[in-house]
Formats: C-alpha cells, sequence, structure tokens
C-alpha cells in the first residue's frame, strides 16, 4: 500500500517491514486485526493496519454497514517503541530498537576533537561548575 501523508510519501513496496502483529483471528472473521511495523529509509516509522468491519481499521460502506479495511498511520520514533513493546517479544525489539539497559549505566567513548574545542568545552565545564563529562551529557 502507498500512501501520501502531509506531503511524505509512506510505501510498504519499500519500506523495510521491521515487525508485526496480529489478533490471530481468522481473516474472514469481522474482529481480525493485523499490523505491520515499517521503518523507510529516512528512518521514519510508520504502522500499515487491517481489519475486519468490527476492527478499528474498518471503514464505512453504507448506512450502518461496515467492511474490511486498511490505513497507514505515520509514527514517531517513540510511539513506534511503545508499539514494538506491546506487541513483540524482547529479541525483536532489541533488533530493532537497540539493547535495553535498565540502570544508567556510563559508557566511555572516544572521540577526536580539535584541541581548541576541547579547551573551550573545559572552560566552559569550569565555569558551569561542573565536570567535562557532565557538561557535554548536559548539552545533548
Amino acid at each position: 500500500m502507498k500512501k501520501i501523508i502531509n506531503g511524505k510519501v509512506y510505501d510498504t513496496g519499500t519500506a523495510e517491514k521491521v515487525g508485526c502483529w496480529s489478533n490471530s483471528y481468522s481473516t474472514s472473521d469481522f474482529g481480525y486485526c493485523s499490523e505491520e511495523l515499517y521503518r523507510k529509509r529516512t528512518g521514519e516509522f510508520f504502522l500499515y493496519g487491517e481489519g475486519g468491519p468490527s476492527s478499528k481499521y474498518s471503514i464505512c460502506i453504507g448506512n450502518n454497514e461496515w467492511g474490511y479495511g486498511e490505513a497507514i498511520i505515520p509514527l514517531s520514533y517513540d510511539a513506534a517503541r511503545e508499539w514494538a513493546e506491546d506487541h513483540l517479544s524482547a529479541s525483536e525489539y532489541e533488533a530493532i530498537f537497540g539493547e535495553v539497559t535498565e540502570d544508567d549505566s556510563r559508557v566511555t567513548v572516544t572521540l577526536s576533537l580539535s584541541a581548541s574545542a576541547v579547551e573551550k568545552a573545559k572552560r566552559a565545564a569550569a565555569q558551569a561548575g561542573m565536570g567535562l563529562s557532565a557538561y557535554i551529557e548536559k548539552l545533548i
């Protein structure tokens, strides 16, 4: 399915499907519902959903008559993570969003910066009354 929403193209044919969920009903059941999480080449996420007449994807086909429907819903990064938490296994989630750490552990990172940039950062950190690491973390 391909849809243009707010001037952006969302296409299940070109985006990467990174997760899927179904309520396990038969596709002929009125309550059938299925969703697939996609990531575009730009990193944006969207949801493709489909479902029967009693699902959230149903469409009106007449006077108080409902039928099978489908939709594309753009998702923010946080909304995609929330959907994945609710519908995917831990390993599937981590394959998309990376390993989850439960604590606020520290990681050592090696960077290559100009000497003048490091000196400026050290002076700014000292003026702010904090260490260089804390200062840079605050900037991020």
